[in-house]
């Protein structure tokens, strides 16, 4: 044996530890940190879809959920300003408000109400009412409108009922 056989051979012992090493880092990875990610993974997706642990509080607050009240206001006849010829708003609304309660406040109220929205109507021209951007932002300020006029705010929601310009 010559001393190139000997060196040979010790390359080849050392190419072989090495590669056992780069292996043995492999198999930690896909034997043991991939199936603990897989099971972390799977317990929190569980958790999350309420199947472990908290199902009965989801139960809960579906009971919880309260039923709309509405509260129909008088329908609205207004002008609308700007150059002949004269055009016409008339408007039905419903309010959706928080409880049976708000709407004794809402009769207490109704002159202050009525006032604020014929006050903004009466202000609007025919092409601020076109399209559901213009109704957006009639409905906003409308909002804005009533949570000014009822402190604090029991009103969540106004529905046109019928809207017709003319």
């Amino acid at each position: 044996m010559s001393s190139n056989d000997v060196d040979d051979t010790d390359e080849e012992a050392g190419d072989a530890a090495s590669a056992k090493r780069k292996l043995s880092g492999k198999v930690l990875v896909l034997y043991i940190a991939l199936p603990l990610l897989v099971l972390i993974g799977a317990g929190v997706g569980v958790y999350m879809s309420g199947l472990l642990g908290g199902g009965e509080d989801a139960h809960e607050e579906k009971q919880a959920v309260v039923e709309p009240v509405f509260y129909d206001l008088p329908d609205f006849l207004v002008n609308l300003s700007g150059e002949a010829p004269q055009h016409f708003l008339k408007m039905k609304v419903t309010l959706q408000i928080t409880d049976a309660e708000a709407a004794k406040r809402l009769d207490a109220e109704m002159p202050r109400i009525l006032d604020a929205f014929q006050m903004f109507l009466r202000e609007l021209r025919p092409e601020d009412v076109q399209g559901s951007a213009g109704m957006l932002r009639v409905k906003e300020e409308l909002m804005r409108r009533i949570n000014l006029a009822i402190r604090p705010p029991v009103v969540t929601d106004i529905l046109f009922r019928e809207v017709i310009v003319q």
